[in-house]
Parts: structure tokens; sequence; C-alpha cells
């Protein structure tokens, strides 16, 4: 991942940076909401929609927490110098309102992400990386990460409050492969909310994963894909269930939940689909299904026993998967690259402990 570090961090920077094309998920309850979409979203208002931006505000933070070998040094420090601007307390103030007052926006999808980022901006705080001015003209008044960690704590609160409102409520799971898909949310909740300050969500996020998807049996990779999927309804399930079991419980889950999975083989597991059209905006999201599924795949081979037989083609289907995609990641057509770098970041992993 490290040489691409450069590039998915130009793209990420001209992203959230870029105010349209722009599409706004608020409803308009008078005209005097016609505004422009930063009044709204001071730090989140690029990248052509909340959640696209929130998750490359994290892909920037993930790129500065690796190791670049004294390359581009002009990248690294725009990144630093566009996180100063948008993670400050007033504009991180005026996101976390806008939520309490839209209480159902971005739900759970933009929620999880938001809680993604306050956990990296955390761990880059911990990491004690620090620019110089010999390293970055006008590093003297870089912020800092631990600034941009106590700014987003707050907004990290907020989201931890509306998941805690909506769980309760939420009498079954949204199973279809786009942003709604409620297994994707939670396990990136699993893995974030400590690190984010709110160690609070961790019992009864798990204890939903439970209530869901524990009970479920006899799925079949012939129902994916659907035609617009940018996640895998199957392995979002698998790889956000075993963050919540023990491995052997997981190990005897996974063969009833995923039962084919005992006899296949090579890569012929969830090959790649085929995708017309990378520019149509809904046909592109295949390209993300291939890149979430490789890293679904790889976290639920890596939660099995070394020995497993399973696990050679869950890698296999994962690299299948991986290598259809990974060209399209940078493309230069916005339609992909306001988001589908994110998801790269996650295929390829990171190199770093989490």
């Amino acid at each position: 991942m490290v040489e691409r570090l450069p590039h998915f961090a130009e793209v990420a920077l001209a992203n959230v940076t870029r105010e349209y094309p722009n599409a706004p998920a608020h409803l308009l309850a008078g005209r005097e909401e016609l505004v422009e979409p930063r009044r709204f979203h001071p730090a989140f208002y690029g990248a052509y929609d909340w959640h696209s931006s929130v998750h490359m505000h994290w892909l920037l933070l993930r790129s500065l927490r690796l190791p670049w070998n004294g390359a581009e040094p002009a990248v690294r420090d725009a990144a630093v110098r566009t996180l100063d601007r948008h993670l400050t307390p007033e504009a991180l103030t005026a996101e976390s309102a806008y939520l309490r007052a839209h209480p159902s926006f971005e739900r759970p999808y933009g929620w999880a992400w938001l809680l993604a980022l306050a956990s990296e901006s955390a761990a880059y705080a911990e990491t004690g990386t620090e620019l110089t001015a010999e390293q970055h003209a006008g590093a003297q008044q870089h912020v800092g990460a631990a600034a941009w960690r106590a700014a987003l704590l707050p907004a990290a609160g907020t989201a931890a409050e509306l998941i805690l409102g909506w769980l309760p409520k939420a009498t079954y799971p949204v199973r279809h492969g786009t942003h709604a898909n409620s297994a994707f949310a939670l396990g990136l909740v699993l893995d974030s909310a400590e690190r984010a300050g709110q160690p609070h969500l961790l019992a009864p996020v798990a204890a939903k994963v439970r209530e869901w998807y524990v009970p479920d049996h006899g799925a079949a990779t012939r129902w994916e894909p659907s035609g617009q999927d940018f996640l895998s309804p199957l392995l979002c399930e698998a790889d956000t269930v075993r963050r919540v079991l023990p491995a052997e419980e997981f190990a005897a889950w996974l063969g009833r939940f995923l039962p084919e999975l005992d006899d296949a083989s090579g890569a012929g597991l969830l090959p790649p689909p085929r995708i017309s059209d990378t520019a149509d905006p809904q046909i592109g999201h295949l390209l993300g299904l291939c890149l979430s599924r490789s890293a679904a795949l790889r976290g639920i081979a890596g939660a099995l026993p070394c020995d497993d037989p399973r696990t050679a083609a869950l890698h296999a289907s994962a690299d299948a998967n991986l290598g259809a995609a990974l060209p399209a990641t940078t493309s230069g057509d916005f339609t992909t690259d306001h988001w589908l770098a994110t998801f790269a970041a996650l295929a390829l992993g990171s190199g770093i402990p989490d």
C-alpha cells in the first residue's frame, strides 16, 4: 500500500476540497435552506456527499500514519494543512449540531465513518508524529494531531448518542449492499469505538450483532451481487460476526452460515462481477464491491485457524477481486474517484496496527 499513498492522498485532497458537484442528502424545510453545502457542513462539504468526505478525511489521516520514505513532501504538507483547516472545533461543532438536528441523516454508514475518522485521528496523535519546520515550510502554523483528535471527540460522541438511540428500535437489519447495510457499519463501529473515545458502544453493538446475525444459516453466494452493490451482504455479515465471536465459535458459525465454503476452491468463490460501465454512478459501485469483498474475505480468513482448509479459497477470491478493481481506483473520473480509494485502502491493508 505504501507506494500508492501519495496518489491516494492526492485524490483525497482533491475530493475533500471540491465542493461541486455535490449531492446533499438534505430535506429542505424551506427556501431559506437553499444554501451552499459548506453552510451546513463546514468540515465535510466536499467529495460529492457527506459520507465520502468523512471517509476521504479518514484516508488522509491513514496516509499520514504510514511511512512515505520521504516521497512527495508537498502532498503530505497539503494534507496536513487541509486537516488543520477542516478539523477545527468550530467546524465540527457545526457538524455535530447538524447531526443532532437531523437524527436519521447518514444512518448508519456516515455515523460509522465519523467514528472511524475520530479513531484514526487518535491513532495518529498517539504516534507522536509531528511535522517540523525543516520538513515543511510553514510548519510552525501546523495545529497538530492532538488538536484534530480533541476537535473530533465531541462529534464522535454525537455519533455514539445517535447509534445508542437507534439500536433499540432497529428491529431488523438492513441487508442490501449499499450505504444502509447494517453489518458493515456495525463492524466499523466495533473497530473504532474504543479509540474514538466511545467504549460504551462496544457492548450494545456486539449484542445487536449477535441478535441479528448469529442465528443465520444456509446463505448462498448465488444471491450476489445485486446490480449496484458496493458491499457484499454475505461477507459484511460474516466479517462483522467474526468480531464478536471467539475463534472456535466463529469457525463453526461460518460453516452453518455459508456451507458451500466447505467445498470451495481457488478463485471460484465470489468471482469478480462483470462491470459494463465503470463511469455509471450505480454500476460503478461494483468496483467498490470487489474491494470491500477483498477486505472482508481477508478479515474472515484471518479469524480462522491457520490450518483451516477454507482459508485458501478465501484468499484466492480476495486476490481475484482486488486485482479486478485496483487499476480503477484512481481513474481520473470523479464518479469513482470521490470514494473508491478508501475501499482500496481497506482492501490493501495498512501495515500498521489498529
